[in-house]
């Protein structure tokens, strides 16, 4: 039987431009990146509460440990038993700014001094003029905030205030903790990380109160806990005033409230924008379930984050059960919990301050490769502080079609290595230090 000639031409066409598809989607052996996120996952989740409220650590902390999910505490850092940095005033004497105060009205020339003593004054209930204050200041209603400045500072002089002092609700529902507890919670994977020493209205304070509650809760944390945990923090109420932000920046490398990364898209908590599209290689996707949330919402999150490849979902959480703003019931928390722990095969839960670690790293780095004698070695460099910045980076490397088994050395690390296989050929994925020794792949 004779073959049709142009049957024939397209057969052996189209025979060819598959063979031909198949050399150009292979990889070639050794060809190594950095996967998006920490083990190969699609997205990040990164738990973090706010406040250091008790129930954190009493109700919320120990269904984590029963789950195994780390998280990031951004603490309160004065209430903490055995803390040696507490709330104060830096500025000139409160009796010289309430004796002004009667004849030269509030102003943007002495706001801010005004605002930062507001709660130093000598006398309980003052220090919510100064998170009103503050808040409407930042805002742009500064007329206003000047206002509630004089009304103070008029009730002050005229006696209407018990002596004494009194600290804001968040810093109250903190007492009661010790640094004991910290450094146990730190042991088993937690991130503390700082929250100011009073949580203060930053927006309010002029830039030496600023530094103060920033500085002296990092050097406190720098004490008890170590310098791995002077990382992170979240300036109060979540605020992202400029000026506030400029003078936080030089104190901590990351800040929850605002990162601006080239290559982050942040979304906050208050935002109805959506994650996608988005034009940068991360996308920074804040939420804060609220005690009303529904529960549908917030899985809805965690299918978005597992359904994409370039998401880091952050939670904020405040009060649990009955304390604290807003308070997330336990039950509700904990099958929260389990459904995030049910996507683990496509999210990394991390803390806050290692997601942020590992996208510098990853933005930052440099992979090269050599295939010799039938190994193949990796260098990996980045150009970040190496104290700081020392997270170990998950490399995916294609590997010769005869390999079944995959040895990873590394230093005096060896590992065993499963190989998995995708349209492009069979590779394996594996951890790695950077700016140490190079890593060795070997198969039989």
């Amino acid at each position: 039987m004779k073959l049709n000639f142009s049957i024939y031409h397209r057969l052996l066409t189209s025979f060819t431009a598959l063979s031909l598809s198949f050399t150009l989607c292979k990889a070639q052996s050794g060809n190594t990146t950095i996967t998006e996120w920490q083990y190969g996952k699609n997205g990040a989740v990164s738990i973090t509460y706010d406040d250091a409220s008790r129930n954190q650590f009493t109700r919320a902390l120990p269904v984590m440990e029963r789950l195994k999910m780390t998280a990031t505490f951004f603490v309160i850092t004065g209430p903490i038993t055995g803390s040696a940095y507490h709330g104060k005033f830096v500025g000139r004497p409160v009796e010289v700014i309430i004796k002004e105060s009667a004849s030269i009205p509030t102003d943007e020339q002495n706001f801010l001094e005004r605002c930062s003593a507001a709660g130093y004054l000598g006398y309980m209930g003052t220090i919510s003029y100064h998170t009103r204050a503050g808040g409407l200041y930042s805002s742009g209603k500064k007329q206003q905030a000047y206002h509630l400045m004089d009304s103070l500072y008029a009730k002050v002089r005229n006696g209407d205030f018990k002596p004494g002092y009194e600290p804001c609700p968040e810093y109250k529902e903190a007492i009661g903790s010790s640094w004991d507890d910290f450094r146990k919670d730190a042991g088993e994977g937690y991130e503390i990380a700082s929250h100011s020493i009073t949580h203060a209205t930053m927006p309010g304070l002029d830039e030496a109160n600023i530094r103060y509650e920033l500085e002296k809760s990092k050097e406190e944390i720098k004490n008890q806990l170590g310098d791995k945990y002077t990382f992170s923090t979240e300036v109060p109420y979540g605020y992202e005033d400029d000026r506030v932000m400029q003078i936080a920046y030089k104190i901590y490398p990351a800040l929850r409230n605002r990162m601006p990364e080239p290559f982050l898209k942040e979304i906050d908590r208050a935002s109805k924008e959506l994650p996608h599209p988005a034009d940068k290689d991360y996308v920074q996707w804040q939420r804060g379930p609220l005690h009303k949330t529904p529960l549908t919402l917030m899985k809805s999150w965690v299918d978005t984050t597992y359904s994409n490849k370039d998401m880091w979902l952050v939670l904020v959480f405040h009060g649990i059960d009955s304390l604290g703003w807003e308070p997330t019931p336990i039950p509700k928390l904990e099958e929260y919990f389990n459904y995030i722990k049910g996507k683990e095969d496509k999210l990394w839960i991390a803390t806050f301050g290692d997601a942020t670690k590992y996208m510098r790293e990853r933005e930052h780095a440099k992979v090269s490769t050599n295939e010799k004698d039938g190994k193949i070695s990796i260098s990996l460099t980045h150009s970040l502080n190496k104290s700081m910045y020392d997270l170990p980076l998950t490399l995916k490397t294609y590997i010769p079609d005869k390999w079944s088994k995959v040895t990873v050395t590394q230093g005096t690390n060896t590992k065993t290595i499963k190989v998995q296989h995708d349209e492009k050929g069979g590779f394996v994925l594996y951890q790695v230090e950077p700016n140490t020794t190079d890593a060795m792949l070997s198969g039989s």
